[in-house]
């Protein structure tokens, strides 16, 4: 029953001897009928433990016998269907256990949660109940105290739907707000090997936005240099691709040193731009080596089809996790011959405690800064490495195209290119825009598609993702096709998504009719929730063109979404980094040359995220930026026009003039 559907995770339990169903209206009809509890596994393609426990327990003729005769079984992919995973996720995290994939549920038969857990072992260990034995605990409950659960699970479902569907009072947006929020994750940062303190180790997006935010309001630079080191550190661990480039999911221990070797094209989108913000800023050519070697890898093996993404690679190949990635010592020397000394002098391979897989390359400070310091020597050797590494098996691919996921990844190539003069990232970023825009049925996009297959209808996240990157073409092109793009997104999301109120906007759409509840999409997850994303897309569409009324709508949606999140501050840190935006919206008009630019040059090497540039040739007729009051500004001769609300600076015409007030700061607070 799964073979047909437009998942690689689902495909890859169609031959399950399982009878698995895909979530959907005629699944939830059947076990209303069969009057059975639904047995939902809810898990993703480059997943480690879903890979495990498919293996375990889903090919297993036994256990998929009682499976069977229990429960309706439903396989969900979470990445399809975020709007049904964050449900069930809130409500085994509302039970009091910790969240993770595989997420394993059992629901009432009209869908409601009762029980849940994450990876289930066949028999007991690791602490953990065997599955079959859960399975029998939880049938046996049903049939004996099946009133207590029923009213268990109402009461639980109404809890998850006022926590993620609430409506709330409107927040007050301050910059004291961002403030308080970046020292309270300063405090939880690992000031000497960056990141969250503790293990695992994620590369946690939204938090290192906030502490960036909060650098650029204050010019403390405590916060930046919470998020400089975390970068440094990471990109010196086994959690980057040293050979290949790219960042894996997380690491699994403190010292950002064996990764959990799944590799996402979010992650490392979102990588490429704190990198791009990093550079900028220091000027440390490590953040500038490892865009281009993040860049090339997605690339090499991301781009599928007309020009979009793929969604991730496996963490494992031929069943063993990490195997495509790892080397021992006899590898190395064997593939690069006399070389191999040069090697072992610039990277390490570590074998930490209770890994057993072979070594992780990583680096040392000192080999991290000697290998920047001799880029080409580096660049050799790991160029001769990857193609010894491109002859092993390779991981699998989730080849599917996700809409909000490829947002982000285009926003991220179009502002890298800019910044490094690489054209060819733009017109990357181009090609994947125009497909996700092409495969749009009646303006409205898909949320994922693989081939001819698509699955309707797109969420919030990826219309507010897509608005972004439509914006962040336009600063890279002035082609005025990408703002006209952008109005069309926001008008679905006003059509399909917004509340009756018109204070925010719901992550379905609004003939969704198989989600058991609709919510808001406030909470992050590893990338920023799909309400800050639109509050973002918001901000700056208003921004570039002026529109009171979409800048009053923004605000509104700004203080409700702030309103909510106060509840619950570290779970939407996205929903406060974009109330920064919010609160004090930039613009940079820049009128310039088209063929010799010299302003355009400066805006792209001093990149802000609070910030929208909107190029306008000499000598054009400009009838879309707009000065605050609604005054064009002249196009008759080279200028820059740099406001902040509604109050800009005198016109720039000198180059070093312009490059100072991009990089002022606020006057530093300790």
């Amino acid at each position: 029953m799964l073979a047909d559907e437009a998942s690689p995770y689902l495909q890859q339990h169609a031959g399950n001897p399982v009878h698995w169903r895909g979530w959907s209206p005629k699944s939830l009809a059947e076990a209303k009928r069969l009057d059975r509890p639904i047995l939902l596994s809810i898990g993703y393609a480059a997943c480690h433990w879903c890979h495990v426990m498919a293996h375990e327990s889903f090919e297993n003729p036994d256990i998929a016998g009682v499976m069977n005769r229990l429960f309706v079984n439903i396989k969900v992919d979470r990445e399809e269907r975020p709007d049904i995973d964050q449900v069930f996720m809130a409500a085994l995290t509302a039970m009091g256990e910790q969240g993770g994939w595989p997420l394993t549920m059992f629901l009432t038969p009209d869908g409601k949660p009762f029980w849940g857990g994450t990876y289930f072992p066949p028999q007991p260990r690791y602490g953990r109940p065997g599955f079959v034995q859960v399975m029998e605990a939880v049938n046996k409950a049903w049939n004996e105290k099946r009133d207590s659960l029923v009213d268990s699970a109402n009461g639980l479902t109404s809890h998850v739907g006022a926590r993620l569907s609430g409506t709330g009072s409107r927040g007050q947006l301050t910059g004291d707000t961002l403030i308080t929020l970046a020292d309270g994750i300063h405090g939880m940062i690992d000031l000497q090997n960056g990141g969250l303190k503790g293990a695992p180790k994620f590369p946690n997006a939204p938090f290192m936005q906030a502490l960036w935010l909060a650098w650029l309001r204050t010019g403390s630079i405590q916060y930046r240099d919470a998020v400089t080191i975390s970068l440094e550190k990471m990109l010196s661990g086994g959690i980057y691709d040293h050979i290949g480039g790219g960042l894996s999911r997380y690491s699994t221990d403190a010292l950002w040193l064996v990764p959990h070797f799944e590799k996402m094209l979010y992650d490392n989108a979102q990588l490429l731009r704190f990198c791009n913000w990093a550079y900028a800023e220091t000027g440390n050519q490590l953040f500038r080596v490892r865009i281009e070697e993040t860049v090339d890898w997605i690339l090499r093996e991301l781009r599928v089809e007309d020009g979009a993404f793929a969604s991730s690679l496996d963490a494992d190949s031929d069943g063993e996790e990490g195997l495509f990635y790892c080397w021992d010592k006899d590898e190395i020397e064997e593939a690069l011959g006399a070389d191999a000394r040069q090697f072992f002098d610039l990277f390490t391979l570590a074998e930490p405690a209770g890994w057993e897989g072979k070594p992780v390359i990583c680096q040392t400070d000192a080999q991290r800064i000697k290998s920047i310091a001799d880029a080409e020597t580096a660049a050799r050797l790991k160029a001769q490495l990857l193609s010894v590494r491109e002859k092993r098996v390779r991981p699998g691919r989730d080849g599917k195209i996700l809409t909000d996921w490829n947002g982000l990844a285009i926003a991220a190539l179009a502002e890298c290119g800019r910044a490094l003069r690489k054209p060819e990232w733009i017109s990357a970023a181009i090609a994947a825009f125009d497909q996700i825009a092409r495969s749009a049925i009646d303006n409205r996009l898909p949320h994922s598609a693989l081939g001819s297959k698509k699955l309707f209808p797109a969420l919030s996240s990826d219309y507010a993702a897509m608005t972004n990157a439509a914006i962040a073409l336009f600063e890279a092109t002035a082609d005025r096709i990408y703002i006209d793009h952008a109005q069309n997104f926001v008008t679905q999301l006003d059509l399909r998504h917004g509340d009756e109120q018109g204070n925010g906007y719901y992550l379905t759409a609004s003939d969704s009719k198989d989600v058991p509840i609709r919510i808001r999409g406030d909470v992050d997850e590893a990338i920023p929730s799909a309400t800050s994303q639109v509050i973002e897309a918001l901000v700056k569409l208003a921004t570039v063109t002026g529109e009171i009324a979409l800048q009053e709508k923004a605000w509104t949606v700004a203080e409700h979404a702030a309103g909510r999140a106060e509840r619950q501050t570290y779970g939407q840190v996205g929903i406060l980094n974009a109330c920064e935006l919010a609160m004090e919206p930039r613009k940079l008009i820049l009128v310039d040359q088209a063929a010799n630019p010299s302003l355009v040059p400066v805006a792209n090497r001093n990149p802000d995220p609070r910030r929208v540039d909107i190029p306008v040739p000499v000598g054009t007729e400009n009838r879309l930026a707009k000065l605050p009051g609604g005054t064009a500004p002249p196009t008759d001769t080279a200028a820059a026009f740099l406001c902040t609300g509604q109050i800009c600076l005198p016109a720039i015409k000198d180059t070093g003039e312009l490059e100072t007030a991009l990089r002022v700061k606020a006057v530093p607070t300790i």
